[in-house]
């Protein structure tokens, strides 16, 4: 294959990869919009955000599987379609169930992507130096993408309606499609590895089950049908992890968590993608229901925080090999922690400098930690097993960006009613979330509207607070057991022995 076609073979996959990264974070700014346009309560707008990132995680490494069996090309050209369908659904949906539905099956269609794009990448490109290159320019597109994500939500809002947010995916689509059609070689699938199909399927209905009876039980209280959903969901998940213990083909190889730089090493990556993707939505919606911005206002305010993310995992790289894994990630976690408190402590309006200071604080030092997560888990995997190991921190970014999402989304809206409840009366007016206050009083107007829009913008700022403040400490505790874990990780990340 010439040097031109293996260029243009990855120009294809990346642009096949950017809408993938994109939708992980361009819906974070349309939150408001939606939320008014469909009526949408604060539960629905969470499940319509995280169920994205919770699908994905459980199908990529079967996914993976399939795309070996029937071959990369074929694989990555299905998975176009469904995403394609999926975005044209999720921008024309009708009622927030629609499009819950439609973001499930985008999971779907990213989760058959994603593993085609890397196969693909590795494939073409056979010398060493040229696939190191190849891998860079993927990582600044994946990076590149999910910090643009909301500035590009950001502009097509403030010229047409919320569903451009999915409808913008179509043409990249078409002109994708075409390209790999032509430029990527068929080739037949020779993967003979099991297709964990079944374990994924527990696992994935396990997560939803349970993160509805979290969701629903934190509004509305523990009912039978809340019981009955934590109760299957952890029951699943009970029944998934067995299954990775004892089955001789298990889909995630949970035996590398007995080493602790391992352990570490996924704590680190679950814990700084869930906070990213957890704080940038709460963050959107404070800018645009609090504060009375623009869409696009509210994306360009974000900017220190998503590009200082992107640009956290390269200089985390270097960092760690001049300095060492230990520190580094001990420090990238205590760093984003201080950064939290800081932006609990100020108003982001009366102080921009520090606001965007604090920002780009927290997702450089978030951007680092998630590469340190990386080095902690791939330096330290036997040789043997260095696939098994992908996948799992694969599936734990992806996890943690939707499970982090439930907790800061669950999190504020709780605190956010308690608040409320206090300040206005009767509560029930004012929503169980903002989005649902700010419906309310769309829908009344006059005076009684003013009230509900004032005790709610009241009610999320205390929320927002709170929760930025409990989630730092979090992440100081666990930058402490960081340090303890990594103990015996040498300075270029890999474990002494």
């Amino acid at each position: 294959m010439s040097s031109a076609n293996r260029w243009l073979i990855l120009s294809a996959v990346m642009m096949a990869f950017l809408p993938v990264v994109l939708d992980l974070t361009i819906l974070h700014i349309a939150v408001p919009s939606l939320t008014i346009a469909l009526g949408a309560s604060g539960t629905e707008v969470l499940w319509i955000i995280d169920i994205y990132a919770l699908v994905m995680a459980g199908l990529l490494v079967p996914m993976g599987t399939l795309a070996d069996r029937m071959g990369y090309r074929r694989m990555l050209l299905t998975g176009l379609v469904v995403f394609g369908g999926a975005s044209a659904a999720a921008a024309f949906s009708t009622s927030p169930a629609m499009l819950i539905g439609s973001r499930a099956v985008l999971g779907v269609g990213a989760s058959m992507i994603m593993p085609c794009v890397l196969a693909i990448i590795r494939t073409t490109f056979e010398d060493d130096g040229e696939r190191a290159r190849a891998l860079g320019l993927w990582s600044v597109v994946g990076m590149a993408g999910a910090a643009i994500g909301p500035l590009v939500g950001g502009i097509l809002l403030e010229h047409f309606w919320w569903g451009s947010v999915f409808l913008v995916n179509l043409p990249v689509l078409a002109v994708v499609i075409t390209l790999v059609w032509f430029l990527v070689p068929r080739k037949v699938g020779t993967g003979l590895g099991p297709w964990n199909i079944g374990q994924a399927a527990l696992l994935v209905s396990g997560l939803v089950l349970t993160v509805y009876g979290i969701k629903t039980g934190m509004k509305g209280g523990i009912n039978g049908t809340v019981a009955a959903s934590l109760s299957a969901g952890i029951i699943l998940l009970g029944w998934f992890g067995r299954l990775q213990v004892s089955s001789r083909n298990p889909m995630l190889d949970l035996s590398l968590f007995l080493k602790p730089a391992i352990a570490a090493g996924m704590l680190m990556a679950f814990v700084a993608s869930g906070a990213l993707a957890g704080f940038e939505l709460v963050l959107a919606q404070e800018l645009q229901y609090v504060l009375g911005m623009s869409p696009l206002d509210a994306g360009l305010f974000m900017l220190p925080l998503v590009i200082a993310a992107a640009v956290g995992g390269p200089l985390g790289g270097n960092l760690a090999n001049r300095f060492g894994l230990r520190p580094i990630a001990t420090l990238s976690m205590m760093g984003a922690a201080s950064a939290l408190f800081g932006l609990a402590s100020i108003d982001l309006i009366t102080s921009p400098q520090m606001t965007a200071a604090l920002l780009a604080m927290l997702g450089l030092c978030l951007g680092i930690g998630l590469l340190a997560s990386s080095i902690a888990i791939m330096g330290s995997a036997p040789a043997d097993k260095a696939g098994a190991a992908g996948a799992l921190e694969s599936t734990g970014y992806e996890l943690g960006a939707g499970i982090g999402i439930t907790f800061f989304g669950v999190l504020v809206n709780s605190i956010y009613f308690s608040a409320v409840s206090r300040s206005f009366s009767p509560a029930a007016d004012a929503g169980g979330s903002i989005g649902e206050a700010m419906t309310a009083a769309a829908r009344l107007g006059g005076d009684e509207a003013e009230a509900i829009r004032t005790a709610a913008r009241s009610a999320f700022t205390q929320a927002h607070g709170s929760v930025l403040i409990i989630t730092g400490a979090m992440i100081a505790v666990l930058a402490a057991a960081v340090f303890v874990a990594l103990r015996d990780v040498k300075r270029g990340g890999y474990v002494s022995h």
